[in-house]
């Protein structure tokens, strides 16, 4: 029997789109811009597949980065994941996007000097903050995914796409700085499920009233 070919959306950070089978990478595509989630994300996908000589039928799986990341970019992706798994009557998981980065690292890295090394990835959170978690030499998740402030990371060897936004507070070191949407296909299914609620970390900017406004004018003196 075939491996089964994994669709992987990622809208954490830029938009991503891979496909794997049995853990080989067979596609990859993507938009660094990160306000054009809505409009690229189904033509990715539509791509991908088309470069690599399938249909969306040929499906069997499909995995989603569920952040942390900003509230508009995350359901983006989340619901596209829903809608075509709903669509194709495929299952669908979600994964902690910093985790992919770590393996990311760890598949790179593993031969190098600094093997051995606990280590954190950590992506923009914007309003000088970063989301981060840490990690084992091996990239397991021990500690996160948080949001704080640079400062507050702790003082390990940095990778992911904030290490080098803040220098004097973070340690910077060579790896992975984009999520690669082929190692979420290859890898996603093996990653520790992270549920199917996006992980958003703090509250979005847009909030409901939590009192209704008086639409009645004052009353002047009689």
């Amino acid at each position: 029997m075939a491996e089964p070919l994994v669709l992987a959306l990622d809208t954490s950070t830029t938009v991503a789109v891979g496909l794997a089978r049995g853990g080989e990478v067979l596609g990859t595509a993507g938009v660094a811009d990160r306000r054009a989630h809505v409009e690229q994300l189904t033509p990715l996908v539509q791509r991908c597949l088309a470069d690599a000589g399938l249909r969306p039928a040929d499906v069997d799986q499909l995995v989603v980065g569920l952040g942390p990341g900003p509230f508009t970019g995350l359901r983006v992706g989340i619901v596209t994941a829903q809608v075509l798994a709903s669509a194709l009557r495929r299952p669908w998981r979600g994964v902690c996007s910093l985790d992919v980065l770590a393996r990311q690292h760890f598949v790179e890295h593993r031969d190098a000097d600094d093997v051995g090394r606990a280590f954190v990835v950590a992506t923009d959170a914007r309003r000088r903050e970063v989301y981060w978690a840490r990690y084992d030499a091996d990239g397991t998740r021990v500690e996160g995914p948080r949001v704080s402030a640079p400062g507050e990371v702790p003082r390990l060897p940095v990778v992911g796409p904030a290490a080098d936004l803040y220098p004097d507070l973070l340690d910077g070191v060579l790896g992975p700085r984009t999520l690669d949407a082929g190692v979420l296909a290859a890898h996603g299914p093996d990653l520790p499920d992270a549920g199917r609620e996006p992980l958003y970390l703090r509250r979005p900017d847009a909030a409901e009233p939590t009192r209704r406004k008086s639409v009645l004018l004052p009353r002047g003196p009689r």
